[in-house]
């Protein structure tokens, strides 16, 4: 499975998961969108990390769903 695949599965686990705030939830939909675009790897990856960026720095984020979006956006960046 490469990288990009390997994100987006781990997005789609966030997703689903219950205790995930409905406003992370927002914001992990439209970067996954954003991965499924039909474009340059480079840009969409970029546009998906300011994203999920963005979370990462709400203090209303839970601990662990903070390390998760880290782990996430880690995948992303060797990408």
């Amino acid at each position: 499975m490469d990288a990009l695949q390997q994100a987006l599965t781990a997005l789609q686990e966030l997703e689903q998961d219950t205790t995930t705030p409905k406003n992370v939830k927002l914001k992990v939909t439209n970067a996954m969108k954003l991965l499924a675009q039909n474009t340059e790897t480079s840009i969409k990856i970029s546009k998906a990390l300011a994203e999920l960026e963005e979370l990462s720095s709400d203090t209303n984020v839970q601990s662990y769903t903070r390390t998760q979006l880290f782990n996430i956006v880690s995948i992303l960046e060797t990408v």
